[in-house]
């Protein structure tokens, strides 16, 4: 009889663990090495291009789905859609780049990066809702967003390079983020700080991270 009973009365699901700070360290990295190559700082081929399959597109994209799964309607969208962004521009630079001449290239790029930050300007301002740490990220990939999309149009390795720096800038801020979410996540209370919401007013329900 009892265990009838047990077979019988609903059971509920184990919550799922927090994906953010995978997604976040997928992305983190990614940009860092594309990052790094735009700034000049590196003497070898496309040491990024494997990554954006594997860590920024493959991760991210799994991050997301997670993201559903938790009801974290912001998460989702933001790994879901940059994990499609590496897949898509791999996938660009593996079949479609080499068949063009430098111009059509920069020109491609930035296209497709106009097209992200555009998308990363309502995200940034939807982030204010998340907390600190992670507008920090929205905020530094908003500025590298443009610079680089201003760089390719322009053709100015100048202003590329700088659009690497602030990449660069990218990643460590979301590093940050990833490693305050597994820390604090772990220790079950707030070991590195990730800041408040801002204007709180504007949601009944902030999320957190």
């Amino acid at each position: 009889m009892t265990y009838v009973e047990q077979e019988s009365s609903p059971q509920t699901p184990p919550s799922a663990a927090d994906p953010a700070p995978l997604g976040l360290a997928a992305f983190a990295l990614t940009t860092f090495l594309l990052s790094a190559k735009n700034a000049g700082w590196t003497d070898g081929t496309d040491a990024w291009l494997g990554y954006a399959f594997a860590y920024g597109g493959l991760v991210q994209i799994l991050a997301g789905m997670w993201e559903f799964r938790n009801r974290n309607v912001f998460g989702c969208t933001a790994f879901s859609s940059y994990g499609g962004f590496w897949l898509g521009l791999g996938l660009y630079v593996a079949l479609i780049a080499g068949g063009a001449t430098p111009a059509q290239e920069a020109n491609d790029l930035g296209w497709i990066l106009l097209a992200f930050a555009i998308f990363n300007t309502y995200m940034m301002l939807w982030a204010t809702q998340v907390n600190q740490a992670i507008l920090a990220v929205f905020v530094t990939l908003e500025a590298t967003e443009i610079i680089l999309f201003i760089g390719q149009f322009s053709t100015s390795e100048n202003t590329i390079k700088i659009g690497g720096y602030i990449g660069v800038l990218t990643a460590v801020c979301a590093w940050y983020a990833s490693a305050a979410g597994i820390i604090n996540g772990m220790t079950g209370r707030t070991f590195l700080g990730v800041g408040r919401p801002l204007f709180k007013h504007l949601t009944s329900n902030p999320q957190s991270r």
